[in-house]
């Protein structure tokens, strides 16, 4: 769960007209200060770090020379195992609590995964659907905000409708979702990050999923379970990871998730694997699908995954070395914040206990103009309103803070003069009125 950080001092709101010219000038200074040192920082995406791909290294020299074959003896060399190799997709079935047989190890990228997923809803429809989604006059997807933008993409990209559902401390707000899909039949998907959201850190309730598995909607209806951040903790409070799909045979609607993870930020992200997983009759779905597509996923890159993992018990003590390197960079999120934001009650932020993000949340209508004056003075933030469907974050407030690629110094720097930017442009804003 994470906590939002309050402020704890005099908002600007409340200042005095002659209080604000005078931070104003102040704030202004030290934003030229930062200009003139011509700073290169980028706090854009959430990517490891050199240092995090480093713990990797291993699989530059795996599997090794001969070494080719899984221990059922298979030649991994060859076409065929279109499944993915079972030892690999055995190590991951408990953190997703997926069965093995009902969870494929397949290419390098979940969001290539997620994208093909779509197409092949659209030209072909999926199970319990009565015809090709393109066959309908408008497809919709619900959107928790703030959330992920390349999710947001894929459907931007086929023409589906996107509609915000706004998050809670335990997940979408259930009665939305629930209001919407009673009333909506256009409704035929939804983004989901159930442990760590992105950007907000949420982790989702039982009860939310409970919800979620069980409200009525279209028959072919299908939550997308991006379990992005599963295993990615940095606190020593795990969350208990949620059956969806015993939640969702419970009630009824067993093919309703289609689960998507991969090994993108616990191995390498161009090199490593991605994961599908859902009912019976939606393995036989996709795999059918993929069967014109392609004859096998690349194996050997499987078999070097096994071999630097092992087994669960290696991905927890992997991740705990991820979590070694992360850890300080998100106490000086939070640090900084406190410092530079808290005085003057400049945004709430999350306290990230896993994944790879923080919300920031500033003063309505100051997102845009504090991540121009950041870029201005070299400091890179992701767009405002990217976590938003269309980009359009209709209070223009909300800003994901990206901390784990740059080195722990370079962060602090870029943290303290965005900090700057974002008080440049709260003040700027209450001087106007």
């Amino acid at each position: 769960m994470t906590a939002a950080s309050a402020p704890t001092g005099t908002p600007l709101s409340e200042r005095t007209t002659d209080e604000l010219r005078a931070l104003h000038a102040d704030f202004s200074a030290q934003y030229e200060a930062l200009a003139a040192r011509g700073l290169k920082l980028d706090l854009t995406r959430g990517k490891p770090s050199a240092e995090q791909l480093d713990l990797s290294g291993e699989l530059l020299s795996l599997p090794g020379a001969g070494n080719f074959r899984d221990q059922a003896g298979t030649d991994l060399r060859n076409y065929g195992g279109p499944l993915g190799l079972p030892e690999l997709r055995a190590i991951f079935a408990g953190p997703l609590r997926v069965p093995v047989g009902q969870l494929l190890a397949l290419g390098n990228a979940s969001l290539a995964l997620m994208h093909d997923v779509i197409v092949q809803a659209l030209l072909h429809g999926v199970p319990d659907g009565v015809r090709p989604w393109s066959g309908e006059e408008t497809i919709t997807f619900l959107a928790p905000v703030p959330g992920y933008d390349r999710h947001f993409s894929i459907c931007e990209r086929y023409g589906i409708r996107l509609i915000a559902v706004p998050m809670t401390e335990e997940g979408p707000d259930a009665e939305v979702v629930r209001s919407l899909l009673a009333t909506d039949p256009t409704i035929k998907g939804m983004w989901c990050v159930p442990v760590y959201s992105n950007p907000s850190g949420v982790v989702y309730s039982e009860r939310i999923v409970r919800e979620l598995v069980s409200a009525p909607a279209a028959p072919d209806f299908r939550l997308f379970w991006d379990n992005a951040y599963v295993v990615h903790h940095l606190t020593d409070a795990r969350p208990e990871p949620i059956d969806v799909l015993a939640l969702a045979a419970e009630a009824g609607h067993p093919n309703r998730p289609f689960i998507f993870a991969s090994t993108s930020k616990v191995t390498y992200p161009g090199s490593g694997v991605s994961f599908f997983g859902g009912s019976q009759a939606n393995i036989d779905w996709i795999v059918r699908n993929m069967s014109v597509q392609t004859i096998g996923p690349d194996k050997i890159n499987q078999l070097r995954h096994v071999q630097l993992l092992r087994d669960e018990a290696g991905v927890e003590a992997h991740m705990a070395r991820h979590r070694a390197i992360l850890e300080p960079k998100f106490d000086a999120v939070d640090a900084i914040f406190r410092e530079r934001l808290a005085p003057f009650g400049a945004g709430t932020w999350t306290k990230a206990a896993g994944g790879y993000f923080v919300s920031l949340d500033v003063a309505d209508g100051c997102a845009k103009r504090a991540v121009a004056l950041a870029g201005q003075a070299g400091i890179a933030v992701t767009p405002a309103g990217a976590t938003f469907p269309y980009g359009d974050d209709p209070r223009d407030r909300n800003i994901r803070i990206a901390p784990t690629f740059p080195a722990l110094d370079e962060l602090r720097a870029a943290l303290d003069g965005f900090s700057t930017a974002v008080l440049l442009a709260e003040t700027e804003a209450l001087l106007a009125r």
